[in-house]
């Protein structure tokens, strides 16, 4: 059962749940959100007078859209894509489009706000949204997931600008898919743009580090935090959920930087390798051949697979949560804090629960939320927008250097949020009064608008 909220914030969200009925995702971001921001409200009583909270829970902009494509059999088929465009009060919109099964309106406006906060935290000049569609591109051919591209952008396109909206990947969107749909963004505007899509071919426009950002900025989020309480990653036993991009380039860093990652996952079961994730092996399994992890265990002698249980129930110090949202329950935390894990690090989009971030928190669990520690792709894509501002190209070493410097920023600031407003330690109230007050500055210079 949820603990109620304080008073001074309660009626956002009542008015939140009426507005966006059916959503539990987004329900359940914005009340995150709301748990931090009580304090900021009775400290700054600007916020209540303008209704800053509720305009920033009120997206801009919502386009919702019919995507028509024939498969190779020559069958219609129909998806729904979508656009929230969140807030730009800090610059054009950025956030990736995911395509998957189980997109809908909901999803779309968590990931959007939630994107609102984290981009604010990497202090780099971009504002929150989201998009994807309900189309599968799991077994599909090249050809079907050209012409779906393809349709969805013809739609999308007039939405769309380098200084006003600019999307990128997620889950179901990678280099083939940005390819299409920067091809047909191209054909249609009969302009080069670079800048008006990130996670493009090195060859055109992409930038260096873009692939591994993510991964490894939760890991070094990961190592700031154990810094901070004198430790490293040297000798640490690691669990990271998950075998797509975000985790396989989280262990990567990892294991670069000291730690051992024995478990990783997809959704057929894990596998545990307690020599260490070999990750020439589940790089070949997971982007060259497109198989499930069982594969893994079936080439390395001292893997084992386990197709049904719980990753979460593999002991380790640091976890990394990085497949999707609410994957980590209460149940998975208790198994985590039992068995002595200390550092949780979200990887994916609020992959934890409500109830898991409760045991976390009651157990002495440090936890690191999404919106802060995984928001090296983000980041590494405004890096790309640059770049391609100034027609240039940085080398891998320069670009992995400012993602450093970025992460390690997000989380001073977090920290030292957390210990202005009475919560040390606190970094899920760091993250979110920190990305609050930030987008809130620059609500409040634009007038009511």
């Amino acid at each position: 059962m949820a603990e109620s909220l304080p008073p001074v914030v309660e009626r956002i969200h009542e008015e939140v749940l009426r507005r966006n009925p059916a959503e539990p995702e987004f329900h359940q971001a914005v009340r995150e959100v709301l748990e931090s921001l009580a304090v900021v409200l009775n400290r700054h009583s600007e916020y209540t007078e303008m209704k800053t909270v509720e305009r920033i829970c009120e997206p801009e902009r919502q386009v919702i859209f019919r995507v028509p494509w024939q498969d190779d059999s020559g069958e219609v088929q129909i998806n729904r894509g979508f656009r929230v465009e969140f807030n730009s009060a800090l610059g054009p919109y950025k956030g990736g489009l995911r395509f998957h099964p189980s997109v809908n309106l909901g999803i779309v406006k968590f990931l959007g706000f939630e994107q609102v906060f984290k981009n604010a935290l990497t202090g780099m000049p971009i504002g929150g949204g989201k998009g994807g569609s309900d189309f599968d591109p799991k077994g599909r051919s090249d050809a079907e997931v050209m012409r779906f591209c393809q349709s969805f952008m013809t739609e999308l396109y007039r939405h769309l600008g380098e200084y006003t909206d600019v999307p990128a990947g997620d889950i179901g969107v990678g280099a083939r898919e940005i390819g299409y749909l920067f091809g047909q963004y191209k054909r249609i505007t009969n302009r080069y743009e670079s800048g008006v899509i990130t996670g493009k071919g090195l060859g055109w426009g992409g930038a260096l580090v873009r692939t591994e950002a993510t991964g490894y900025g939760a890991a070094f989020f990961a190592e700031a935090m154990m810094e901070t309480a004198g430790e490293s990653f040297d000798g640490k036993r690691v669990t990271v959920s998950g075998s797509g991009n975000v985790a396989v380039y989280a262990i990567e860093k990892v294991h670069q930087l000291g730690g051992t990652v024995v478990a990783c996952s997809d959704s057929s079961g894990y596998v545990v390798d307690e020599k260490g994730i070999d990750l020439e092996v589940l790089k070949q399994v997971k982007e060259v051949e497109r198989a499930r992890v069982g594969e893994y265990a079936e080439r390395v002698a001292s893997a084992s697979f386990v197709a049904d249980g719980d990753i979460w129930d593999v002991p380790c110090d640091v976890a990394i949560p990085s497949a999707t949202q609410n994957e980590l329950d209460g149940e998975g935390a208790a198994s985590l804090a039992r068995a002595g894990c200390r550092y949780v690090v979200e990887g994916a989009n609020m992959p934890a629960t409500p109830d898991a971030v409760r045991v976390f928190r009651e157990a002495g669990v440090a936890f690191a939320p999404g919106k802060a520690a995984n928001a090296g792709g983000v980041a590494t894509s405004a890096l790309e927008m640059q770049q391609n501002a100034s027609r240039d190209r940085w080398s891998f070493e320069h670009t992995e250097a400012r993602l450093e410097e970025i992460m390690r920023g997000i989380h001073e600031r977090c920290h030292a949020t957390a210990d202005e407003y009475g919560s040390p330690g606190d970094l899920v109230l760091g993250a979110n009064v920190a990305g609050f007050l930030q987008v809130a500055e620059a609500v409040h210079a634009h007038g009511l608008v």
